[in-house]
């Protein structure tokens, strides 16, 4: 059975861009905390803050955008989710002049703010296009185009940002990102595309109909530990990322340009790595390929802390080539299992239970700042214990989605 249906291509592929964009927000922001301690003399915990801000807004803004778009359309959260990421990039500019960095992390929040609404909208759009069966599969697909957002992000960062660290050089790169998100948004809001609308009651009560969503949602097992084993992989692949180039400086000497090299080869390799993953997912079960995923990364994370040189380099590398199919294989199984619910008439929890997933990115917020204390307090290499432990717990996730595959 296919994956993609003709008839869903060209929705499939805009919104498909839309992944690209929000992975280049997230590894543009990653390299942040090595320009941070430059520019401004931090120490790891504060710059962590850039962190917190960025997937604190996940958090805080993942379930009213899910009630905006079960009200409207998936559309709709598309278009507004690029004006808010674009007005944050923007913003970027004053606080430059306002040389604040408390200004830079409101920015970075609604930048993210507008990640946020993005993810909500484009997850569940991608999995509605097609059969069920295929969902995680397609989700995957999707999923494999944002590393190379992620690619765009840390080559933009290299030559623009960390080849002459300054907050102009910052603000600059910011600015003429939003621009061009305002020139996208206006291509998506004039193309013609499915908008993604259930068939709900005009006399709906959103309020009460939410309640019983969250209520249904709780109950179901395999969504309600997809939102913890998401909440602790994303933890993971923040805090393994976020201080890769400082660790790159630490073993090798390099400066935060050269660097960032080593941390694009370790993006490429996640890109790389997703596609492989999901060829495989055709024959292994996902359950199975993410308890592998998931254990090879612990493993490599324990190597990381235990080692130096090129050998903790190259461990930190494969930590990025296991541990990326848990995003999109946690996701597909959680709500694909809520998917499945759906067909008994109860089609909104969907789009509240993809909030709920998108929420999880809390653990960017929250785990970064603590790697970041234990790497202030016990070393660079130390620090990568936060991960091991979050890999531990996806781990856990997948051995108990294997016996229900």
């Amino acid at each position: 059975m296919k994956a993609i249906e003709k008839r869903f291509l060209l929705p499939f592929v805009l919104v498909t861009s839309m992944f690209m964009l929000w992975g280049l927000a997230n590894n543009m922001t990653d390299t942040l905390l090595a320009a941070f301690r430059k520019i401004m003399q931090m120490s790891d915990t504060q710059t962590s803050f850039i962190q917190m801000a960025f997937y604190g807004a996940y958090f805080c803004i993942a379930l009213p955008a899910a009630l905006f778009i079960r009200k409207y359309s998936y559309k709709s959260g598309v278009v507004m989710g690029l004006v808010l990421y674009a007005a944050g990039a923007i913003l970027f500019l004053p606080a430059a002049w306002a040389e604040s960095y408390a200004f830079y992390l409101i920015a970075i929040y609604i930048m993210a703010s507008g990640c946020s609404v993005l993810e909500t909208a484009s997850n569940p759009y991608i999995m509605s296009m097609g059969s069920p069966e295929t969902a995680t599969r397609r989700l995957n697909i999707a999923q494999s185009f944002n590393p190379l957002g992620s690619i765009m992000g840390i080559l933009i960062s290299k030559y623009f940002i960390l080849q002459d660290i300054s907050l102009y050089s910052v603000s600059g790169t910011y600015t003429a990102l939003g621009i061009v998100l305002l020139a996208i948004m206006v291509i998506m809001l004039f193309s013609n595309m499915p908008e993604g609308k259930f068939s709900e009651p005009t006399t709906i009560n959103y309020k009460l109909s939410t309640i019983n969503s969250i209520r249904r949602l709780y109950h179901n097992r395999l969504y309600r530990w997809g939102v913890v084993a998401q909440f602790f992989y994303v933890g993971a692949q923040i805090g393994a990322w976020s201080f890769t180039i400082r660790l790159v400086m630490k073993e090798l000497g390099h400066v935060e340009a050269e660097a960032a090299t080593i941390y694009l080869a370790s993006i490429i390799g996640f890109c790389a790595s997703r596609f492989v993953y999901t060829w495989l997912m055709k024959y292994i079960a996902p359950g199975k390929l993410l308890a592998a995923g998931a254990t090879l990364s612990a493993i490599s994370s324990l190597v990381v802390v235990l080692s130096s040189g090129w050998t903790a380099v190259v461990a930190l590398m494969l930590v990025s080539i296991f541990m990326s199919l848990m995003f999109p294989t946690i996701y597909g199984i959680a709500l694909g299992d809520v998917e499945n619910s759906a067909k008994g008439g109860h089609e909104g929890d969907a789009k509240i239970g993809a909030s709920g997933l998108i929420m999880a990115i809390l653990g960017g917020a929250l785990l970064t700042p603590l790697q970041g204390m234990v790497s202030d307090a016990a070393g660079i290499n130390m620090s990568y214990l936060v991960p091991l432990g979050c890999f531990v717990v996806v781990l856990i996730y997948a051995l108990s989605c294997c016996k229900t595959e």
